[in-house]
């Protein structure tokens, strides 16, 4: 009976154990979800930015080139490929942009209008006691510079980003009303079109307005994405509404479509903030679309493939770096989206052995706003693709089928 007793505590002792390292397991597993709530935790330093006024404008821009370009260079990469048993939470984590978007966009427009709207900074005073409407009042026109530049990259992020993975998901009219919606905040709804049906099939080659050749400078390529993109964007979709018998310029037409959403938003803009509201709305949006056009820049410059040649994950410059992963859907894990479109993003792969960027995603960007340094710092890097995969674009044959050649592993 005595050794019975003494028994307890030992088992006890295990059992809790048992629970200690079960929930310590539980916790780490739910880590692999929460990271991709990142984006939305960078909308509210610009939110309370915002709500503060003055100086205090600068939080969401500073907060995101702080978290995003400093976190990847201090925290490095991030190849973990979990086995997600929830895929539901992730998916309500893409869903949920569309509020996070709505709520910037408020924000935006409360602080240029003439009005408290809803109540926004009448509830602050009472929540807080400070006095929001006032340091509104105090706000001067460089105020709203790094309001304009954050507001840009947060539509970007929060938008256009899960936007890319919904509209991928052309089987789910939820999915597609979603992503299209998302797109209409940065005027790019052609996105949904071109992205799916022109850049996937003719990545790498010159029928791609995406795919930026080598010595275009990030800006040259802005001006040509955007137009060359949405012209190839209506080319389709006047395709397929000749498939369908169905008139080019009626409700059919998923271009006019888009154009009509972004123009309500205008119009919303400008009945809920006046003239000021519209213009700072307009400004962000058209940023945004620019953001997009430096991620093709970086995503793909001076990578070759033949048009009969299939898409592989060299055909694609890809990251590993932990932020903007999270902070972007894995955008980052390019070069096997690129390789298999069709897949979720928490299903794809790190593909370590694929050509790499510089650094994270936002990084890159900066540094492409430079251009003699990106052409600098890239030089080696495509000396380095050629020599392992260049004759493929001539050829048109998968670089694995040639002596000497290894294909890039996506694990």
């Amino acid at each position: 009976m005595t050794r019975h007793w003494l028994r307890l505590p030992c088992q006890y002792s295990r059992c809790y154990f048992k629970l200690a390292v079960s929930i310590a397991a539980g916790r780490k597993k739910m880590i692999h979800y929460v990271k991709f709530s990142l984006f939305h935790l960078l909308t509210l330093p610009f939110i309370a930015g915002i709500t503060l006024g003055g100086y205090w404008m600068a939080l969401g821009l500073a907060a995101i080139l702080l978290l995003v370009v400093f976190g990847d260079l201090l925290l490095g990469d991030d190849q973990t490929e979990p086995d997600y048993q929830m895929p539901w939470l992730l998916n309500g984590l893409v869903y949920s942009s569309l509020l996070f978007i709505l709520l910037i966009f408020f924000a935006l427009l409360w602080t240029v209008a003439s009005t408290d709207l809803f109540g926004f900074g009448q509830l602050v005073q009472q929540l807080t006691g400070y006095d929001a409407l006032a340091a509104r009042e105090a706000n001067h026109w460089w105020h709203f510079m790094p309001v304009w530049l954050g507001a840009g990259l947060l539509i970007a992020i929060v938008g256009t980003v899960p936007a890319h993975e919904l509209t991928h998901r052309t089987a789910e009219p939820l999915a597609m009303l979603t992503g299209r919606w998302l797109l209409a905040f940065s005027f790019d709804g052609t996105f949904a079109i071109e992205h799916v049906y022109g850049h996937h099939r003719y990545v790498g080659t010159v029928r791609d307005p995406a795919t930026a050749p080598r010595g275009r400078t990030v800006y040259q390529h802005i001006l040509h994405s955007t137009i060359a993109g949405n012209r190839s964007a209506w080319h389709i979709e006047a395709q397929r509404l000749n498939r369908k018998q169905q008139p080019l310029f009626s409700w059919y037409n998923r271009v006019l479509r888009a154009v009509a959403m972004s123009l309500l938003l205008c119009i919303l803009a400008a009945v809920l903030a006046g003239w000021a509201g519209l213009l700072l709305f307009c400004a962000s949006a058209m940023l945004a679309k620019a953001v997009l056009e430096v991620v093709n820049y970086i995503e793909h410059y001076g990578i070759e493939r033949a048009v009969n040649q299939p898409v592989r994950p060299y055909h694609s410059w890809n990251s590993s770096k932990r932020i903007s992963s999270w902070a972007s859907f894995n955008l980052t894990r390019h070069s096997h989206h690129h390789a298999r479109a069709q897949l979720p993003f928490y299903q794809l792969k790190a593909c370590p052995d694929a050509p790499d960027l510089p650094t994270g995603y936002l990084g890159s960007m900066l540094l492409a706003l430079l251009p003699p340094l990106w052409f600098r710092l890239m030089a080696p890097k495509l000396k380095q693709w050629d020599s392992r995969y260049g004759q493929t674009a001539l050829s048109g044959k998968p670089a694995e089928s040639q002596a000497g050649i290894k294909k890039p592993q996506c694990r």
